[in-house]
C-alpha cells in the first residue's frame, strides 16, 4: 500500500522524503490556501515545486475550485500542463463525472473526490477516474463506518474489474491506516503527523529503555 501525504507545504513534504515513507501528494483548495499564495501564478508555481520535489512514479492530486463542467474541463487542462505528475482532483458531482470522462478521453488523470458512498465510486470508474478517494474519517465523525465503505468499493471494483485504483482519505490515525491495508487497497493519504505516528508503541520505548540500561551497566561494571 502506498503513503501519500496530504498537504500542501513543502517542509512536511520533505520531512516524508527524508523518512523514506512518500509515495505522492494530495492537496485541496483548503490546503493550498495555508500557504500564503496570492495569486494564480504563484499556485502553479507552488504546484511545480510540489511535484520537483518526487519521483518519476509519483504524482501530485491537485484540485479544481469550478464548479461547472466548462471550467472544470479548462482549469483540469491547464492543471494538466503545469507537470507530467500532476493529476487533476475533481468533486464528485454530475458535472464532476462528466469532467472526468472528458479528461479520462483526454488520457489526463483523475481522482474523484469527496466520496462517500459505493455508488459514487461507481460511478467515479464507469467514468474512467484513475483514483477515487473515499472519505474514511469524515464518515466516521457522522457515524457511519468508513471503512466499511472501503471495503464496498474494493468489491464491487473487484467484481467488474475496474481500473480505478483506491485512494482513502481522511485518514485520521493508525488504525484507519492499518486497516486500509489490511484490506488490501492500493493508497491511503494522510497528514504528517499519522505517518509518524506509526512509529510509535509504548513497549518499543520501554525495551529501548531497558536495553540502553542494560547496557549502561554492564560497561559501568
Amino acid at each position: 500500500m502506498k503513503f501519500f501525504i496530504d498537504t500542501a507545504n513543502l517542509k512536511e513534504i520533505d520531512q516524508a522524503r527524508s523518512l523514506g515513507m512518500l509515495d505522492g501528494v494530495t492537496t485541496n483548495p483548503s490546503l493550498m490556501s495555508k500557504e500564503s499564495l496570492f495569486n494564480q501564478k504563484e499556485i502553479q508555481k507552488h504546484y511545480i515545486s510540489i511535484c520537483e520535489r518526487l519521483k518519476n512514479d509519483e504524482n501530485v492530486s491537485a484540485e479544481v475550485i469550478s464548479s461547472n463542467y466548462i471550467d472544470m474541463i479548462q482549469e483540469g487542462e491547464k492543471l494538466a500542463l503545469l507537470h507530467p505528475r500532476i493529476v487533476v482532483k475533481i468533486p464528485m458531482t454530475k458535472n464532476g463525472i462528466q469532467a472526468i470522462q472528458y479528461l479520462s478521453n483526454k488520457r489526463i488523470k483523475t481522482n474523484c473526490t469527496l466520496v462517500f458512498s459505493a455508488g459514487q465510486a461507481f460511478l467515479a470508474a464507469k467514468a474512467g477516474a484513475y483514483y477515487v478517494s473515499p472519505f474514511v474519517g469524515r464518515l466516521d465523525d457522522v457515524s457511519y463506518n468508513g471503512l466499511k465503505l472501503i471495503r464496498e468499493i474494493k468489491n464491487v471494483y473487484e467484481n467488474y474489474f475496474f481500473k480505478t485504483k483506491i485512494l482513502a482519505a481522511s485518514i485520521r490515525h493508525s488504525l484507519h491506516v492499518i486497516e486500509c491495508a489490511k484490506i488490501g487497497i492500493h493508497a491511503i493519504t494522510s497528514p504528517i503527523k499519522v505517518i509518524n505516528s506509526l512509529f510509535n508503541h509504548p513497549l518499543t520505548d520501554i525495551g529501548l529503555e531497558q536495553f540502553i540500561k542494560d547496557y549502561q551497566s554492564k560497561i559501568n561494571n
